[in-house]
């Protein structure tokens, strides 16, 4: 292969998208900003000492962030397992390298029913027991000697009995770590959760930072994210397969560098200007209705949701999300039985160009 050749997605036989989803892993996530891609390539060129890098960005990132520390892990799982592993087994190089046996360590974690989510297989795998509770008297009454860490996850913060600031006081007031799983959230500057006073808080940063996507970006206290880094690579503990790399680590830098510059108020103008776009070119079809759903805390974005009567037009949800998905390019959307919503999130400049003429034709062939 000569320097000017490199493999594509269509060279390979893929169909590349365009995401009208958000920032959900299985459609890769967001597109990186370029001064990410830029930080990558100039790290890729030179070797640094890992043990160095991570002490140079965590104190950058925590001047960024405003807060006590920072750490750059493999995605936002990756940090769930660092994070419990440095609460149950510290830095003492015997407990790190027997783990997941835990015998003889602290192996609980506690966690708020409504709290449960698919990415706590990162917490258990630990060799943890989660210990569900659901009210403020069950949480204290779970503690014990054997507690490690009490396990939050951001979404369902309005779900749950016991708020992320009670769940934290508690934890403070027994010696215990607190952590968040806010993968999908906004990393503001101040953070509402270490305001809250949790130990540290979790984002992944190929989300809506737009760093690496296989990267995760952790806040908090200083010794607990210390004791995470040693948990994972390149040191031999639990988490050594879980390797951010020299270029990984900088490209994550470069996205929190720009976090605090980017103009989050010109994007979400830009959002709303392709929503509007989209929703203009469907708006007079029979029996077509538009709403912009506002979002919760993960996916900070507004979405356009248009539904119409199947009977109408001829086509049920599922059939318009599949001619977009068949269609040329690539359009990637989720649907109800008689609707679908377009999230401008992770759209591309011009992309609501291609999106609005495709669905009109969709919807209106089938009329």
């Amino acid at each position: 292969m000569s320097d000017l050749e490199f493999p594509t997605y269509e060279k390979i036989g893929l169909r590349p998208l365009i995401n009208c989803r958000g920032t959900y892993t299985i459609v890769s996530g967001s597109v990186m900003l370029p001064e990410v891609r830029a930080a990558l390539v100039e790290a890729s060129r030179r070797y640094v000492h890992l043990d160095e890098l991570s002490a140079a960005v965590g104190a950058r990132i925590a001047a960024l962030m405003q807060c006590e520390w920072g750490l750059v892990t493999n995605g936002c799982a990756a940090a769930l397992c660092q994070i419990t592993a440095a609460c149950v087994a510290g830095t003492d190089p015997e407990k790190m390298i027997r783990l997941p046996d835990t015998t003889g360590m602290k192996d609980e974690v506690i966690v708020q029913k409504s709290h449960r989510h698919t990415y706590d297989h990162a917490v258990r795998m630990v060799g943890v027991r989660l210990i569900e509770v659901k009210t403020r008297a069950e949480l204290e009454a779970a503690i014990s000697e054997r507690t490690a860490m009490l396990l939050m996850f951001g979404d369902a913060a309005d779900r749950g009995q016991v708020s992320i600031a009670e769940m934290a006081a508690v934890g403070t007031a027994h010696g215990i770590h607190s952590f968040i799983d806010a993968a999908a959230e906004r990393p503001d500057v101040p953070n509402r959760y270490l305001a809250d006073g949790v130990s540290a808080v979790g984002y992944s940063g190929g989300k809506c930072l737009r760093g690496p996507q296989s990267s995760g970006l952790v806040l908090g206290r200083k010794d607990l994210l210390q004791a995470a880094f040693l948990n994972g690579a390149p040191h031999h503990a639990l988490a050594r397969p879980m390797k951010a790399s020299k270029e990984e680590v900088m490209g994550l830098l470069a996205a929190v560098e720009m976090w605090v510059r980017r103009d989050h108020d010109a994007e979400w103008k830009q959002w709303e200007r392709r929503m509007q776009i989209v929703g203009d070119a469907v708006r007079d079809l029979a029996s077509v209705t538009l709403e912009v759903h506002q979002p919760g805390r993960s996916n900070v974005t507004p979405i356009l949701g248009i539904k119409w009567d199947a009977g109408a037009l001829g086509i049920d949800g599922a059939g318009v999300a599949g001619a977009l998905s068949q269609g040329e390019p690539r359009i990637e959307v989720f649907h109800g039985d008689s609707s679908i919503n377009v999230n401008p999130y992770m759209m591309e400049e011009g992309e609501e160009q291609i999106v609005a003429p495709r669905l009109r034709e969709i919807l209106s062939t089938h009329n």
